[in-house]
């Protein structure tokens, strides 16, 4: 009895695997031939893109903060991972389902398929199009799951020892009476006996299918699966380079400012190993939006279309922007995510066209109180009219730190407005501007929750020493930046163990429209100590201590490390 239900769960346990390698197969050539035919309809045709979209689109704002909080900039591969994760194992089960029944597996390949295309016709600039590469994975899934299903059933079916006949013939019979050493008697009716006709003997059947041979079919149908998945795949990844504007990006050249900016002060920069550099390279600059996949935008096809509130509607080629004065300016940038010490900000040199100018081109009407902006992307954002008009450098931006703009921040033009929080003011891939107002339309963000109009908190960071560092006795740097954009920072103070605050040396400041470096001189004593850090703007206002996550309007506290000195 033991025997026979090992042998059961042995069974059990052969059909669980084979039935999840099929599906994972299934899913793997769905997967790769998707991505073949994205490459040849366009990127925003892949389903698991497309998924992630709608996921990110209708994930809870609580949700959203947790994962750009853990994750920073490697959310979308967190998000991306997790899709991919629920996809293998709907897979998993639509393969063990089909091995019992294959309707069972066809109708969850077939639920997965409509979640791809109802996900992929959701999103604002896709087309009839953009569901081929969904469709056509799905077919080709169908196909893999019917083949491997068939594949592992005749591996997995029983094989039978050969069949005979166990009923003796009479000749048989016969032959175990005679006695031993005997000739045995002819049976009468055995064939070419003597009295009986010959006849052909009865057939018997041969053995089945040997075991290893069903496998092996199992394990070659696999393999021809796989290798379909991952050439399609392959192939699908070196055609969407065609979709790159990578190339078009080299070819730009960026005109020289009407208006330049000034060169940055000498003592700007502070000499301090580990502070943030003052002008944050481009391939270092946070990176904070809702795309999976980074729009390709051609400047040859780019336009900026400005309307709503306006007395003649313009539409504007990026070759005409380019031969617009451009005006340089150094401005820090603030993501609205960024907790008390985080990541989310950096400093840069823009080069643009300025905004009031754009609008005033258009005739602004009365009663209008907003800049709604469009991106590519369909992401949109509201910016305060008044804001864009009171002087500041408001720029459509093209280029960055001496270059255009990178794909992934705004490539071939971007919005900037100093002051406000990236989710009111810094629309990448921009191509609309409306003028309206706050009480008919509302922005994406602010239609989840967030104030519609975000002045960016005044806020400092400890860059030196690090959270949980060790540091020998002695005079010892404590150093960071603060930022209070289109305000300015006048001064910095640093606390150990919650004692009195002391005054930091503030660098050179290049504008009210960027952070500041500063440095304070610790004589630091043996022990664990706990380090703080607050600034006041140069509108006299102090950083608050109350502590306050970033939703609705930015996050606020001061920022603290604790270290170890010895």
């Amino acid at each position: 009895m033991r025997t026979v239900t090992t042998n059961r769960r042995r069974i059990a346990w052969r059909r669980l695997l084979a039935g999840a390698i099929s599906g994972l197969l299934t899913a793997a050539v769905a997967l790769g031939v998707a991505q073949l035919v994205a490459g040849i309809t366009g990127p925003l045709g892949s389903p698991v893109d497309a998924i992630g979209a709608v996921a990110i689109n209708h994930t809870p704002i609580p949700v959203k903060e947790f994962a750009i909080a853990h994750f920073g900039s490697r959310d979308k591969d967190a998000l991306v991972t997790g899709i991919l994760v629920v996809l293998l194992a709907a897979a998993a089960v639509a393969g063990t389902l089909a091995l019992r029944r294959l309707r069972y597996g066809l109708a969850v390949l077939a639920v997965v398929g409509a979640a791809g295309v109802a996900a992929a016709v959701s999103q604002p600039a896709t087309t009839a199009v953009d569901v081929v590469p969904t469709l056509a994975g799905m077919t080709a899934a169908t196909i893999a799951l019917i083949v491997l299903t068939r594949a592992a059933r005749a591996a997995l079916t029983p094989v039978s020892p050969s069949v005979t006949n166990t009923e003796p013939t009479p000749g048989e019979r016969a032959a175990s009476l005679v006695p031993a050493g005997a000739a045995p008697p002819a049976a009468a009716d055995a064939p070419g006996a003597l009295g009986a006709p010959a006849s052909p003997a009865a057939p018997r059947p041969g053995p089945g299918p040997a075991p290893g041979a069903s496998r092996r079919r199992f394990l070659i149908t696999g393999a021809g699966v796989a290798a379909v998945a991952a050439a399609g795949g392959g192939a699908g990844q070196l055609l969407l380079g065609r979709f790159s504007v990578a190339g078009s990006r080299s070819q730009v050249r960026l005109p020289a400012p009407a208006v330049a900016a000034r060169a940055v002060p000498a003592g700007a920069q502070l000499r301090v190993p580990g502070i943030s550099p003052f002008i944050t390279p481009s391939g270092q600059f946070y990176r904070v939006d809702t795309d999976l996949v980074v729009p390709q935008v051609a400047p040859d096809s780019w336009t900026l279309r400005i309307d709503g509130m306006v007395s003649r509607p313009v539409e504007i080629t990026f070759d005409q922007l380019l031969r617009m004065p451009l005006t340089e300016a150094d401005i820090t940038l603030v993501c609205v995510s960024n907790v008390v010490g985080g990541p989310y900000a950096g400093n840069a040199r823009w080069l643009g066209v300025p905004l009031a100018g754009l609008l005033r081109r258009a005739g602004l009407r009365a009663g209008a109180d907003q800049v709604l902006s469009t991106g590519t992307d369909g992401m949109t954002i509201s910016t305060p009219l008044q804001a864009v008009l009171d002087g500041r450098t408001a720029l459509v931006a093209v280029g960055m730190n001496g270059q255009p703009l990178p794909v992934a921040h705004g490539f071939p033009a971007r919005m900037l407005v100093p002051g406000f929080y990236g989710y009111v003011s810094a629309t990448k891939w921009l191509t609309r501007l409306t003028v309206t107002t706050f009480a008919s339309q509302r922005a994406y963000w602010t239609q989840r929750g967030y104030a519609a109009q975000a002045p960016i908190k005044t806020e400092s960071r400890i860059d030196v020493p690090k959270p949980l560092a060790q540091v020998k006795a002695g005079r010892t740097a404590v150093a960071g930046v603060a930022w209070a954009p289109h305000r300015g920072i006048s001064a910095v103070e640093v606390s150990v163990d919650s004692g009195p605050w002391h005054r930091a040396t503030l660098a050179a400041a290049d504008g009210i429209d960027t952070w500041r470096q500063w440095l304070w001189a610790w004589d630091a004593e043996p022990g664990l100590h706990s380090l703080r850090v607050r600034a006041t703007d140069g509108a006299g206002a102090t950083q608050t201590g109350q502590e306050v996550s970033p939703v609705p309007d930015g996050a606020s506290g001061w920022d603290s490390v604790v270290v170890t000195v010895t």
